[in-house]
């Protein structure tokens, strides 16, 4: 079964609409899909209920019959690194917590995707950050490059941090965050020089990224192969 990572080059670059374009997509392929999203940081009150806006995108787009719960186990509060919102918040962040509700879901899914926090390596606990969450869960990765000025550098120094930790890159979505950048199409074309994996889309800056929208800029034939990957 086809189970990844999603990492990015930082945060705020458009990691979860990615995801949940992923999902979309591998639903229209009949598959059981979900993103997972172990740790959130950032809730607001909605209708008298706490609610992270990335775990609602997510939970709203897969068919696996999950609860937000199951999406987004752990859920804090203050938006900033998880690590200090759980200190503030009085909350004990453990390797085994964060790990347990994914491996009960992951096999429910023909196709599962963990999201990270920000970057590769943020911070959870005592000398465990998300690229070892990555590795205890022996998932090849996906990177979402945000493009604006530095991607290439942000993107060439990602890649090496996951081949460092002896973890596979699957592929790349750029994800355009910086609608007026210089040379777009030329820093495309350089990380497609320079990435280790292949494109699996571009994504322009879309007045209204819905996962159908955005997922209408994936690849169709590397997301069959992402796929069929085991």
């Amino acid at each position: 079964m086809p189970h990844f990572f999603l990492t990015g080059t930082d945060t705020e670059i458009g990691k979860t609409t990615v995801s949940a374009a992923l999902v979309h997509a591998a639903v229209q392929q009949s598959l059981t899909a979900a993103a997972l999203k172990p740790i959130a940081a950032g809730q607001e009150l909605v209708e008298g209920r706490w609610v992270n806006e990335d775990v609602a995108q997510l939970h709203a787009v897969q068919n696996a019959g999950l609860t937000e719960a199951e999406v987004g186990p752990l859920q804090l509060r203050t938006p900033c690194a998880p690590h200090l919102a759980a200190r503030l918040e009085g909350v004990t962040l453990t390797r085994e917590g964060v790990l347990a509700p994914l491996r009960a879901v992951l096999p429910r899914l023909s196709f599962g995707l963990v999201e990270g926090v920000g970057g590769f390596r943020v911070p959870l606990c005592a000398a465990w950050d998300t690229a070892d969450l990555a590795v205890d869960l022996g998932l090849p990765v996906i990177l979402v490059v945000g493009l604006r000025l530095g991607c290439i550098n942000h993107a060439l120094l990602t890649a090496e941090a996951i081949a460092a930790r002896g973890l596979r890159l699957a592929g790349w979505v750029a994800n355009t965050v910086d609608g007026q950048m210089l040379q777009h199409g030329e820093n495309l074309a350089s990380l497609d020089a320079l990435l280790p994996a292949p494109r699996l889309g571009a994504v322009p800056r879309l007045e209204s990224p819905s996962p159908a929208a955005v997922a209408l800029h994936l690849d169709a034939a590397a997301l069959q192969n992402l796929m069929k990957t085991p």
